[in-house]
């Protein structure tokens, strides 16, 4: 399974990857804290995904790309994460967060903060949160470890991508992909094959070709949710 970044095009999807809407749905106090899977859409073995925001057909691609001289120019950093990521430290686990992948997803709000949370992980309620919380965000901005055996606590996906949909924000959000898909940048560069990544699809990012939540200011509706 492979994603291949087309220059100022969509994303070309090949091996047959499973394609279904996520909704994030939040708890009684209107935090984000479950995924809800949605409608599956029927993909064949190749098929393409708007990544200019413009198709009249979401989520798959229309040409509205070249009708709208859409600039997919790739700026994200090309380094590993661990070497993008800032580490904290807590009693039993450590966080690395590597702020600029942030997608808005927002399960790292929840009961007072991640942050927070990290700084009492000896209290199991707390250390379970602080993983909970992790596993939770999209883009894999948050991943937690156990702090002696160094081990990523991460959670188990299949190889699929997800349409995020947010109604708390009234707004649809990046493409989550999941379990370790290859992407491949327009020039031919392997970014860093990671659990968790969320790519834009409102051609907006101001980190392209990842997702950084500018989907939420500007209020991009893909019609799907």
């Amino acid at each position: 399974m492979h994603i291949k970044i087309t220059k100022d095009g969509p994303y070309h999807i090949s091996g047959k990857v499973p394609l279904q809407i996520q909704e994030i749905v939040p708890n009684k106090k209107g935090e984000s804290w479950e995924w809800k899977e949605g409608k599956t859409f029927e993909t064949e073995n190749e098929y393409d995904l708007c990544r200019c925001g413009q198709s009249k057909n979401k989520p798959f691609c229309d040409d509205s790309h070249l009708r709208v001289r859409f600039n997919g120019e790739e700026t994200a950093s090309r380094l590993p994460y661990a070497k993008q990521a800032e580490k904290m430290e807590g009693q039993t686990l450590e966080l690395s967060d590597a702020e600029h992948l942030c997608a808005f997803a927002r399960f790292c709000d929840a009961h007072g903060q991640i942050w927070g949370q990290m700084e009492q992980t000896e209290i199991p309620e707390a250390h379970d949160l602080v993983i909970r919380e992790a596993g939770h965000c999209p883009s894999g901005r948050l991943v937690a470890q156990d702090r002696k055996t160094q081990q990523a606590l991460e959670p188990e996906f299949e190889l699929s991508i997800g349409l995020v949909e947010d109604p708390s924000e009234d707004c649809s959000g990046g493409l989550w992909v999941r379990g370790g898909i290859t992407i491949e940048s327009a020039d031919g560069h392997i970014y860093e094959t990671r659990n968790r990544i969320t790519l834009c699809r409102c051609g907006e990012s101001g980190n392209k070709p990842f997702c950084d939540g500018t989907h939420a200011s500007m209020k991009f509706k893909d019609g799907l949710g």
